[in-house]
């Protein structure tokens, strides 16, 4: 399993010179690979594998886009090139199957700007704490510059990193190190379940059937996009298409960081609870294309859509993966509906049962009913969460496939969770 750091880069006039050349060339060096491989497609109908580009752009033409770089970062871009080519077809192959619904198109020419520089990790080395980056035959003959150095971050062993990347981002350059992890199992019981529904104000909703519950908030996040969105908004009234500026460059990068930040704090609170309660199995509730395809007006949609919970899932699946817990990914079609309490069942969205009753009434049911936003009214007239009650019935979805009981979610932990502030 493989991790992954981002580190600010914050260089002098002569580093910034150097990074900012190595991802322009990134650039050209992507679309020459890109060029070569349309016009193989158009006409073949095949497309080059990565060592054809190596052999074609390399050591064949002689390429100066190729040769600003070490031999391994340039063979890095083209294998790029080779890999979305190459997905490109995996696409086609799909849509003729049924499994892919949208037609993929050829990948397109990068328009200019900067793109990622790859380092493997047998090319650069530790020197005196600072990592040393080579660079191309061409670089040493037009500017006398044969590598350039960056600090080595002092939390990570230098012989557990395994590719080296300069990522451009809005006016800003980062340090991305990929290193190899090792995996902790953690002392858990796969019989204990921690149920996740996910929204905007109420970010995760966590039920346990060891009797917990909490909240991880979510409006402190959903108030920094809705200012983000402002103050966007404000700047870009009057102004052309596709207008942007320093300043805008540096809003984004600002929300970007928040929200990375908040993904981490968040999968770090659920983790850590699983393993101070020896929780081992996590169901997270997840019905595809939720994102692309939300019709809740425009207001709603921009604070639903924006906020990035699919990546705070696939942090959470990655962190339970590290530390030997089951993830269980379920679609949460009728969980907010139907009455955990009651033991409502629960169809899949589309495959409604028909329950036996009246011909007014025929049709599937929920016993309880939300009274307003965030209150749930079951049979019995009780008043619990109404999130909790969508978390606790994402468990019961799949509670019988994997042998979990769920007996032990009480009426309190629905009526009475934690809540957590991601910044407290």
């Amino acid at each position: 399993m493989f991790g992954c750091q981002q580190t600010l880069i914050s260089p002098d006039k002569d580093l910034k010179a150097v990074l900012e050349f190595l991802c322009s060339e990134s650039s050209k060096l992507s679309n020459c690979g890109i060029y070569y491989s349309r016009q193989l497609y158009f006409k073949t109908g095949r497309i080059p594998n990565r060592a054809e580009l190596h052999k074609v752009l390399g050591t064949e033409n002689q390429n100066l886009h190729y040769q600003a770089f070490y031999s391994d970062t340039a063979q890095q871009i083209l294998t790029g090139v080779a890999e979305s080519f190459k997905s490109f077809l995996g696409l086609l192959k799909g849509v003729k199957k049924g499994t892919v619904t949208q037609r993929p198109k050829l990948p397109k020419y990068r328009q200019g700007g900067m793109a990622l520089v790859t380092f493997t990790g047998r090319s650069v080395k530790l020197k005196d704490g600072m990592l040393r980056f080579p660079l191309g035959s061409k670089v040493k003959a037009w500017f006398g510059l044969d590598s350039f150095f960056l600090p080595m971050p002092s939390n990570l062993d230098f012989k557990t990193i395994r590719e080296y990347r300069i990522l451009p981002r809005n006016g800003c350059f980062y340090l991305e190190l990929v290193y190899k992890t090792v995996n902790i199992q953690a002392e858990v019981n796969l019989a204990k379940c921690l149920s996740i529904d996910h929204g905007v104000d109420n970010w995760l909703t966590c039920v346990s059937n060891t009797g917990t519950s909490f909240i991880v908030d979510g409006k402190h996040l959903k108030s920094i996009n809705q200012g983000y969105n402002k103050r966007v908004a404000f700047l870009m009234e009057g102004k052309a298409n596709g207008y942007w500026s320093k300043r805008l460059a540096s809003l984004s990068e600002r929300r970007n960081r928040q929200m990375r930040d908040a993904i981490n704090k968040a999968a770090r609170k659920v983790i850590k609870h699983c393993l101070d309660n020896q929780i081992g199995t996590v169901i997270f509730g997840w019905n595809k294309g939720q994102k692309d395809s939300a019709n809740m007006g425009s207001k709603t949609n921009q604070k639903f859509v924006q906020i990035p919970t699919g990546r705070l899932k696939d942090r959470i699946a990655q962190l339970c993966e590290q530390y030997g817990i089951k993830f269980v990914e379920t679609e949460e079609s009728y969980s907010s509906k139907a009455s955990f309490v009651d033991n409502d069942s629960l169809p899949t969205f589309g495959a409604k049962p028909v329950r036996e009753a009246s011909p007014q009434e025929i049709g599937w049911q929920a016993s309880g009913k939300r009274v307003k936003r965030g209150l749930y009214r079951t049979a019995q007239g009780w008043l619990i969460n109404a999130d909790c009650n969508g978390a606790a019935n994402i468990g019961r979805k799949v509670a019988m496939m994997f042998g979990l009981d769920l007996s032990g979610i009480s009426r309190g932990d629905l009526s009475a969770p934690l809540r957590l502030k991601l910044w407290s």
